[in-house]
């Protein structure tokens, strides 16, 4: 007896699979290679949900997929397991952050063991190692003792700035540096000191230290990133978040700005994503122009879009957080502006650019003078204006920019028009195609590509302003305030960093007390009690022994999450010299870079761009032998949950059924009111009794409270959510289970229920989290279905790049298919193992070559849902044609091993095989087969079809004709008569007249 046991099949197969290593990629291999990679997980303490197999699944279909088409594969995983919710975790419990992540680490591999992945193992990535983090503290090393080389376009040794400088200065140098960086000559340069020499190079490196303005939230005690917080509060905790200066290790993106956006046109990747990127690059071309601050010697850059709208400027907006601000505000406005530069702080800088309805600002009691015209404008600050974006200053031209318009309106500032024939009684006028320039001196009457290119000449001749390309980007802050990430390679000597020599790499994080900033509000490192270095024994000391002399203090801020991300791709591509390089030349050059990536849309502008920009950089200094890392990228969508929804009214312990939710909404019901409604209840069946009771029961209730209620009961009335594991699929609610859920919904409680112990709830279809209860546990699914029929499923919910529901009561039509495809390679009582080695007929041919055709097609298009319909269609043929021929059969195995890999594996050793069927070629797709040679011809006698009958397509009418008037069946429906006449159709019809 051989029945379909998927849980041991699998157990067998993922076993085989692990000790004989079968997935294991070959640096040597004579085969072309191809490199399929997953965006790599976090492992979080709740491990994986339904949701977060969906790319995995869909990226192994692919791999196992080109190997069947003899490519030879690399696919990996690994972890990405620094970051802030280990440490958030240690903060609470104590326990050290590596502990918890190993064990969220084998959680995570057990589950997706479970699944049956095709992952090379023996190449894991794990970024908290210290084997692997070497190499990212070395890849630090190289973009510290690297500068931007402008007429190269790219990155250059420092050393060879040093040379530059030695031998001609920095006058003539075009590179990217510091802004109002100092010009110096070769012999004053010869001339600095040690100190001098590395505070100049400090302008000019790839990653540089500087007073950044930064998200800082106090509860986190750390820096985040833009993509960190999410509607002005930390994603992680929900802490507020304050924008403050501080001295942060950054990374000169902005160098790669123009290649950043170039490189898009060169991959294939969805176009939302490209244009997520292209907008945070946010390339813009315009000019500078300084305006004058009346009775001072400081001036206010500013970078337009606009210059030739110069005319129109009635007033000036500085960021809060300018430099300017504090010096030149008046005594008279010193408060204001002090109490709104502090409210500000508070609001990060994505909910500014976001909020375009809330107008706030105050005027500094400055004015600068138009650069043109000599007239005052005052000079106020806005939060719409951000310090990060050009250069922190705005020139508003309230007639031409709408919240310049809008503040000018609030504020009562005057709106000069300076577009002819346009009207701004309104609103702004934006179109600057159709633009005539007027009330503009000598730009009168020009369009505005006119005007463009005579007011830049204007400035360039005044000195006050140049043409400049701009871009949004800003350089990446790199520092973070946290324990649980990449020590930076750096000490301090006389304030200055310097790197430690990159053969005494690692250097390990140290163990400190606990997690949290010091109380001098340090970051967790401050804690560290051995965390010097000592200069001439190359090793880290006790801080007792800082002398400044040969033992200086090690740096406190670790790397960000990002780092460990932004190369690990390349690590994965090395399995025999870890130890002596990040990745060795001869792998680098056999994998190159990916092939194909799969992950989420949320990585855009964090993850990706930042990759991005690592890659080009590594490749202008010769490390990687590729200027992009993933040459496709798919976004996966999300496969969503479906939550359930209680009602209740928490303040007097009400949990109330959908049913009587929609009454007291719908009937906006006041406590008042229920005296009179109870009345209005006037059925006599059990149902109506039941009602009735249940609001005098509620009335009761509400009465004898000590607070009764005097508001709106509908008001009252919350959402939220409950464990969809308590709800059937009539949506009810086990109230048992609910009772014991938690201390709020102990018995203590009141329940307003349906009556026969019916407790109803609503669905809502949202994100899968763990926060709102309904999540789907992947191994659930495994044991009562098997990991092949969770493959299969989550292909079949809908396209990957779309978003899905998750509908378990789904599942069993899926696992129904995968009994059915058994039961084809078996038959009789017993269910033994059948297949014959006689040929297959045409039709069980046919069906084969059409699948192979389709699910090829399919899996090139990554259409995966459509193949396992394919499939479906496919099995049921066969089944109905009670096929058992391994001249089908053997190929179909093969054919939905990507995606049902265990039961294929079985059926492929049951056919005979010894290797693992994943060696096996894909089946070749023959069109013979679906080119049809006969036709089944409807026979009809005086219009009515009788019988049918099978004929070649190549014969002739005569022919035709002949082969139906032989026919006995002619004979009997014809009883003797002979015809008027034959209509014949070729490849269509017979009909038969008389």
């Amino acid at each position: 007896m051989s029945k379909y046991h998927f849980n041991k099949i699998e157990d067998k197969w993922q076993k085989y699979w692990a000790d004989n290593q079968t997935f294991k990629a070959d640096n040597h291999s004579e085969k072309p290679k191809y490199y399929v990679l997953d965006m790599f997980p976090y492992p979080s303490g709740a491990g994986l949900h339904v949701g977060h197999p969906l790319g995995y699944i869909a990226s192994d279909i692919y791999a196992r997929y080109k190997r069947h088409q003899g490519f030879n594969v690399l696919h990996p995983q690994g972890y990405d397991s620094f970051g802030l919710p280990a440490e958030q975790y240690a903060i609470q419990t104590g326990q050290h952050p590596a502990k918890t992540t190993e064990e969220n680490i084998a959680r995570y591999r057990e589950q997706l063991d479970k699944i049956g992945f095709s992952f090379d193992w023996s190449r894991e990535v794990r970024t908290s190692n210290p084997e692997y983090y070497k190499w990212t503290q070395w890849i630090f090393i190289q973009l510290f003792e690297s500068w931007y080389d402008k007429d190269l376009d790219k990155a250059r040794s420092i050393e060879e700035l040093r040379a530059i400088f030695s031998s001609e200065g920095n006058v003539h140098i075009n590179a990217v540096c510091d802004e109002g960086s100092a010009h110096f000559t070769a012999s004053e340069w010869l001339g600095f000191s040690e100190t001098k020499k590395q505070e100049i190079l400090l302008k000019y490196r790839l990653t540089y230290l500087a007073e950044t303005e930064v998200n800082w939230c106090p509860q986190l005690g750390t820096v985040l990133a833009n993509d960190e917080i999410v509607n002005g509060v930390s994603e992680r905790g929900g802490y507020s978040v304050v924008r403050k200066k501080m001295k942060q290790w950054s990374m000169r993106i902005t160098a790669y700005a123009q290649r950043l956006l170039d490189g898009l046109d060169k991959i294939d990747w969805p176009q939302p994503l490209k244009d997520s990127q292209t907008n945070w690059i946010g390339r813009s071309k315009g000019a500078t122009v300084e305006f004058k601050i009346q009775n001072s010697e400081f001036r206010i850059p500013v970078f337009t879009t606009r210059p030739d709208t110069i005319f129109g400027v009635s007033f000036m907006v500085l960021a809060p957080e300018h430099d300017l601000v504090s010096k030149i505000t008046t005594p008279e406005q010193k408060e204001a502006v002090e109490k709104y530069v502090e409210a500000t702080a508070k609001r990060s800088e994505r909910e500014r650019m976001a909020d375009v309805k809330t107008i706030t600002g105050v005027f500094t009691g400055a004015y600068a003078e138009h650069p043109f015209t000599g007239k005052q404008i005052p000079i106020w600050i806005g939060d719409y204006v951000l310090a990060g974006y050009g250069t922190g200053a705005v020139m508003s031209v309230p007639c031409g920019d709408q919240r310049d318009y809008d503040f000018a309106k609030h504020f009562n500032l005057p709106i000069p028009n300076i577009f002819k024939d346009a009207n701004i009684s309104s609103e702004a006028y934006s179109d600057k195609e159709n633009t005539i320039i007027t009330n503009s001196d000598f730009l009168n009457g020009m369009t505005y590509s006119e005007a463009m290119e005579k007011i830049i000449a204007a400035l360039e001749e005044k000195g006050i302003g140049k043409g400049k390309i701009n871009y949004r980007l800003r350089d990446a802050v790199f520092s973070r305030q946290r324990y649980w990430g990449e020590p930076f390679p750096i000490y301090y000597k006389d304030g200055m960093p310097q790197i430690i020599p990159t053969e005494c790499l690692p250097l390990r994080l140290p163990e400190v007390e606990k997690y949290l900033p010091t109380e001098e509000g340090e970051p967790p490192l401050g804690r560290a009690d051995v965390w010097a270095w000592n200069t001439e024994t190359n090793e880290v000391v006790s801080n007792d022994l800082i002398d400044h002399k040969t033992v200086f203090p090690l740096e406190l801020n670790t790397m960000p999450g990002w780092a460990g991300s932004s190369w690990y791709f390349f690590r994965y591509m090395e399995s025999e010299k870890r130890d002596e390089v990040f990745a060795s030349q001869e792998a680098l050059n056999y994998w190159k870079n990916v092939d194909l990536y799969i992950g989420g849309s949320e990585h855009a502008t964090g993850h990706l761009l930042y990759s991005r920009f690592w890659v080009k950089f590594m490749h202008d200094r010769g490390l990687v032998p590729v200027d992009e890392p993933f040459k496709k990228l798919i976004n996966q969508g999300m496969i969503l949950g479906e939550s359930a929804f209680i009602y209740t009214i928490p303040k007097y312990h009400f949990y109330i059924s959908e049913y009587y939710a929609n009454d007291l909404l719908n009937k906006k019901l006041r406590f008042e009111d229920l005296d009179k409604f109870i009345l209005e209840i006037k059925g006599k069946d059990n149902k109506d009794v039941y009602r009735r009771n249940m609001y005098i029961h509620m009335l009761e209730y509400f009465k004898s409270s000590l607070s009764p209620m005097k508001d709106l009961i509908y008001d009252n009335l919350i959402k939220s959510h409950v464990d969809v594991s308590f709800v059937n699929n009539s949506n009810e609610l086990d109230l048992n289970k609910f009772k014991n859920w938690r201390y709020e919904t102990s018995d203590s409680f009141t329940f307003m229920d349906e009556g026969n112990g019916v407790f109803k709830i609503s669905r809502e279809v949202e994100k899968m989290s763990k926060s709102k209860y309904n999540v789907v546990n992947p191994d659930d699914i495994c044991e009562q279905y098997g990991a092949d029929t969770l493959r299969m499923y989550e292909m079949f919910l809908g396209p990957l790049e779309q978003a899905k529901p998750w509908n378990t009561a789904g599942i069993t039509g899926v696992h129904g298919f995968l009994k059915k495809l058994w039961k084809l390679y078996h038959s009789g009582e017993n269910e033994s193992f059948n297949v014959s080695d006689d040929s297959a007929s045409k039709d069980s041919l046919k069906t084969l070559h059409k699948t192979i055709k389709k699910v090829q097609e399919d899996i090139e298009n990554f259409s995966f849902n459509t193949s396992v319909s394919s499939f479906m269609i496919a099995v049921n043929e066969l089944s109905a044609k009670k096929c058992n021929s391994r001249e089908v059969l053997e190929p179909l195995a093969i054919l939905i091993s990507p995606y049902a890999p265990h039961i294929a594996e079985e059926l492929w050793e049951k056919l005979g095989h010894s290797e693992s069927i994943s060696t096996a070629s894909f089946p070749k797709f023959e069109e013979k087969y679906l080119v049809e040679s006969t036709k089944e011809y409807p026979i009809s006698f005086n219009g009515k079809m009788r019988f049918t009958l099978e004929l070649p397509l190549d014969i002739s009418k005569e022919e035709i004709e002949s082969a139906v008037m032989a026919h006995e069946k002619t004979a009997q429906y014809l009883e003797g008569r002979t015809p008027k006449k034959v209509i014949i159709v070729p490849g269509k019809i017979v009909n038969i007249v008389g």
